[in-house]
């Protein structure tokens, strides 16, 4: 019997890769680097790519910008010396950041720039700092505060932002809860119907930018039914807010009777959503299912697993294997790299914890094509190599991707939040 599993294990593993390689070789309309290479930095890019630690030992080096100087602030959510940004500046051009400041006395995830103000957040607030001509901080331990009294209840607490071209920063707002339960992740407890988490929480909040003092008030839930949203971005191209959300966990461990341990490990699919104000997501009542491309109903709510659900909610532009911990959306408008890149979309993974019997996936940045604001190809791994360990788990991976940001220069700069590192990758044309 041992060895029956043993080899039914092994064909698993073999299936996942073949598709993780199919996935990687679809969608190309231009000709791509058929062969991956490890550079100086430890990671494995496509061929004439090559990457630079830019700074090391940050801390929880969560999302990050680069400004139009080339300087990268990091927002550090376990603060160091009590900062919770750490601005970065390569004196030399070597890529390498041989200047480091602090600053911000609070942790976090968010930060962003627009229309001359960095913008950063804590686990319940969100503040903005001006920036002069050269990207500096004019006044750093007097920020402006311009949305207060977030929930924080130590669940998907995070408050990831993004602003738009009017005026409004889009603020996540994560369920402190997996699925609705009466009994949080109990076996068999049902779930709350209507779901009350979805007044508050679940979804993104719209607020002005420019406004101080803001709360749940001031702001509009621009959209709801999302479990929660780590990565999301502002496409330009379409004029439109792009999502991707954790899908939620333990479909076996809380209903045994009705999915497996296989079933634990590859569903529900992470999901790209492309959102217009008033869409819902559909969570807690659906999870989606990647191997049928469906929306399931939650057996929280009735689902046995087959039952389809969420006629009110929205379809993903994208699924992707479950719990891979989608923690960056960035639309790439540089132009450094081939133009197959050019207005598709990078994706951070900062890896799972919970697909067993399958082996951990993620700890790694996909790429995405699109074409006028909808992918055009399926997805493919990027750069990978971040974790630097064959039997990855959240402990032994030596780094884990979390942010994702644009140089001025067209190259790609992404943190990690497990050792505090920040790179930069390069096209060598």
């Amino acid at each position: 019997m041992k060895k029956f599993l043993h080899l039914a294990f092994a064909a698993l593993v073999v299936v996942n890769l073949t598709w993780l390689q199919a996935c990687a070789s679809d969608g190309d309309k231009n000709k791509k680097p058929a062969t991956t290479v490890a550079d100086d930095a430890g990671l494995k890019l496509p061929a004439g790519f090559s990457a630079v630690i830019v700074a090391d030992n940050l801390g929880k080096a969560r999302h990050i910008v680069v400004t139009q100087q080339g300087d990268v602030y990091a927002k550090i959510n376990a603060r160091g010396a009590g900062k919770g940004i750490v601005k970065l500046r390569d004196t030399n051009g070597d890529g390498k950041a041989d200047q480091t400041s602090s600053f911000g006395n609070y942790g976090g995830t968010g930060i962003a720039i627009k229309n001359g103000y960095l913008y950063a957040s804590s686990d319940e607030e969100v503040f903005r700092y001006k920036l002069d001509d050269k990207g500096n901080v004019i006044n750093p331990d007097q920020p402006e505060k311009i949305i207060t009294g977030l929930i924080n209840r130590r669940q998907h607490e995070s408050k990831s932002i993004a602003l738009d071209n009017a005026g409004n920063i889009y603020v996540n707002i994560g369920a402190y809860s997996n699925s609705c339960q009466e009994r949080d992740r109990a076996p068999g407890s049902m779930g709350r119907m209507p779901c009350p988490i979805l007044d508050s929480a679940g979804g993104i909040w719209q607020f002005k930018a420019d406004k101080l003092n803001q709360t749940y008030g001031d702001g509009v839930r621009y959209a709801t039914g999302l479990r929660n949203v780590v990565g999301l971005d502002w496409n330009t191209q379409v004029n439109q807010l792009f999502v991707m959300q954790h899908g939620r966990d333990d479909l076996h461990n809380i209903f045994p009777a009705l999915f497996t341990d296989q079933d634990n490990a590859e569903k529900p699919a992470e999901v790209l959503f492309a959102l217009k104000k008033g869409d819902n997501g559909g969570w807690p009542y659906i999870y989606h299912d990647p191997s049928t491309n469906k929306k399931m109903l939650a057996p929280e709510y009735g689902g046995d697993g087959k039952k389809e659900g969420g006629k009110d909610a929205i379809d993903p532009v994208m699924m992707f294997p479950a719990h891979l911990a989608p923690n960056a959306l960035l639309f790439y408008t540089g132009n450094m790299f081939p133009a197959r890149y050019k207005n598709g979309a990078f994706i951070a993974f900062h890896g799972s914890w919970n697909r067993a019997p399958l082996p951990q996936e993620g700890y790694y940045v996909v790429f995405v094509p699109f074409e006028n604001g909808k992918p055009s190809g399926k997805w493919e791994i990027f750069a990978n190599g971040f974790a630097a360990v064959e039997n990855i788990t959240p402990r032994s991976a030596v780094h884990r991707p979390c942010g994702l940001a644009q140089g001025p220069d067209g190259s790609l700069y992404v943190s990690d939040d497990q050792k505090g590192t920040i790179y930069k990758i390069s096209y060598n044309k």
